[in-house]
């Protein structure tokens, strides 16, 4: 087997890699695989650190079985009859990248989807989750500090990596503030992992609701903190994933309590928004800045004020509740909203030998069997057709 490490064409571009340069020589000696490089001018390990550790780098990858990336691969770029592992982000149907997988189907592409790559429970094996929810935290306390002025802090993407972030923190004097934090998986993981080494003391979502601190505090939600059931029944958390257009919001408490939200989970379509246009209008609407990791785009969105994605460059911009417009971050009557889709890309190191990590203990082992359960889950399209699992998409490509 011959893998090829893609340069990423989408723009802006993504600084990640799949596999650092060590990573790839542990491949090729313990692995029937070789491996090359397409040359990156912006790839967090250059394209030295490839070729000292005997890594070819080539511009024609047409030779390779695999082609592996991180972001969506644009159109012009897509080899035909090729197996191709990247995040797809079609799985929700998402409208911009319908003429992509349209692509993919026509150019008979075999495409695997990291973010669907599971274990028999369901349970994810390859992501970069804990990485963005490491630096949608960071971003959200830079964010507070750039709105309120009571204290500096640098951005994550300044910081060669997070251990030296993480000695930044030590010298942070943090206001009392109260930060409320949604999600129990990898992501919020992340998030509460830099909130702790900021020295943010956790408390329960009761303590968080009734009692006032005179240090900086923040509380993590599951789902039953922030959903019931629309009949009164008592909440049930296999019912909710089932059937989450059966729920209503109870977030109400914590937008009357919080200052600062960190939003930190996968969002179902059906399931129900956190709040509405017209509850951010309320007086009692407290929160000062979001930070949505989760970053669906309005008006699908668990968030309505999510209106764009903002980026690495300008990551925070203004949402004005009562025009229910965009404006200039920072602005006394608006909402700040931070929302990168690429939040890894801020710690691209740390991200990328945790992912090639993975990928090198769950999914390289399964890629040369002839047939693997677990990649054929995650096989949104071959041999022209939509997967199995993915059927359901039909429609969406044909734009329905």
């Amino acid at each position: 087997m011959k893998i090829g490490l893609i340069r990423e064409g989408k723009v802006p571009p993504d600084s990640r890699v799949p596999l650092a340069p060590d990573q790839c020589v542990y491949i090729t000696q313990h692995f029937p695989v070789g491996i090359v490089v397409e040359p990156s001018p912006v790839r967090c390990f250059p394209d030295e650190a490839y070729w000292q550790k005997g890594i070819p780098l080539e511009e024609d990858l047409s030779g390779c079985d695999i082609m592996m990336g991180v972001k969506e691969v644009p159109i012009g770029l897509l080899i035909p009859n090729k197996t191709y592992l990247f995040f797809s982000h079609t799985i929700k149907k998402q409208a911009y990248n319908r003429n992509m997988l349209r692509a993919i189907l026509e150019k008979n592409i075999r495409m695997v989807d990291y973010e669907v790559l599971t274990d028999d429970q369901g349970r994810r094996l390859i992501a970069f989750g804990k990485f963005a929810g490491m630096v949608g935290a960071h971003n959200a306390i830079f964010a507070y500090g750039a709105r309120t002025g009571l204290y500096q802090l640098d951005r994550m993407k300044d910081f060669l990596d997070y251990a030296a972030a993480k000695k930044a923190y030590q010298g942070l004097n943090l206001p009392p503030m109260k930060i409320v934090l949604t999600g129990t998986g990898r992501v919020a993981s992340g998030a509460a992992l830099v909130l702790q080494d900021m020295g943010i003391q956790q408390v329960s979502p009761a303590e968080f609701l009734h009692r006032n601190y005179e240090e900086p505090v923040f509380t993590q939600l599951g789902s039953s903190d922030y959903v019931a059931p629309q009949n009164g029944a008592p909440y049930n958390r296999q019912d909710f994933h089932q059937h989450p257009e059966n729920y209503r919001s109870i977030f109400q408490p914590y937008y009357q309590a919080a200052d600062v939200f960190i939003h930190g989970i996968f969002w179902d379509n059906r399931a129900p928004a956190f709040f509405s246009k017209e509850e951010m209008r309320r007086k009692d609407f407290r929160i000062q800045v979001i930070a949505d990791v989760t970053c669906d785009i309005a008006p699908v969105s668990s968030i309505p004020s999510t209106l764009r994605a903002s980026s690495i460059a300008q990551p925070v911009y203004g949402y004005d509740p009562i025009t229910e417009k965009e404006t200039e971050p920072y602005q006394p009557n608006a909402i700040d909203i931070m929302a990168i889709d690429n939040l890894p890309s801020e710690l691209p190191r740390d991200a990328s030998r945790e992912f090639g990590s993975q990928f090198i203990r769950h999914i390289l082992p399964e890629l040369l069997k002839e047939n693997s359960p677990m990649i054929e889950r995650a096989t949104i399209s071959e041999n022209g057709e939509l997967g199995p699992h993915f059927r359901y998409l039909e429609e969406y490509v044909r734009g329905e």
